[in-house]
């Protein structure tokens, strides 16, 4: 096996709690694996901080540089391509990627959901408003699923889950919170399985 080490590029929106625990990760050597590129849609993010801190380089990349969204898809695709990126990972990316990152990143692009996909998923599904459908519905289990990025919102093959249990007491901000810290180990721990040939992409969407 090759000793070179999966080159990750990681689009983010806010804070980037999973992009750091993911940087943290390659640094101790628990994911043979490096975060190359960070993009974020929103100048102010604190995942650009982060990047930035870490030596990471970090670009800007949104409607604001790029009026035309065909612009910003080639410029999203070109900085990952130009630095080598083999896996893209979506941190709290609030963004719906282009047809052009989607096709030269196929199966190879993964994002990280706060519920049990199938269920809790779709469109408007982000944040808060997911912790709350899984209270409203009864649910007794709620947890993360890493599934591979297509055209649709959480639609793509499930890559992992962890299932998180939802105590009597429960508020969305509560869930939320014990959700979040599952999500960083989930995260780490599936990335680590593709980068050392555990987990295949490929084979995961062929059974899709």
């Amino acid at each position: 096996m090759s000793s070179k080490k999966l080159a990750i590029g990681v689009l983010s929106s806010h804070g980037g709690t999973n992009l750091q625990t993911i940087i943290d990760s390659c640094k101790s050597g628990q994911i043979d694996a490096e975060v190359q590129v960070v993009i974020c849609n929103n100048s102010k993010a604190t995942a650009m901080e982060r990047a930035r801190r870490e030596g990471i380089p970090c670009f800007h990349l949104s409607s604001k540089t790029h009026i035309k969204p065909d612009d910003l898809d080639v410029a999203i695709t070109s900085t990952l391509v130009d630095h080598g990126v083999e896996l893209v990972a979506l941190a709290g990316y609030m963004k719906k990627l282009g047809h052009r990152t989607l096709d030269r990143y196929r199966r190879r692009v993964l994002n990280v959901h706060p519920a049990l996909l199938p269920k809790f998923g779709g469109q408007g599904m982000y944040g808060l408003r997911v912790h709350q459908a899984v209270l409203d519905a009864g649910e007794t289990v709620s947890g993360v699923s890493i599934h591979i990025v297509d055209e649709e919102y959480d639609h793509g093959p499930v890559v992992s889950q962890l299932e998180v249990p939802i105590l009597e007491d429960d508020a969305p901000e509560s869930l939320a919170e014990r959700v979040l810290a599952q999500e960083h180990i989930l995260y780490s721990e599936t990335i680590k399985d593709i980068a050392s040939g555990k987990i295949d992409l490929d084979e995961l969407s062929q059974m899709d």
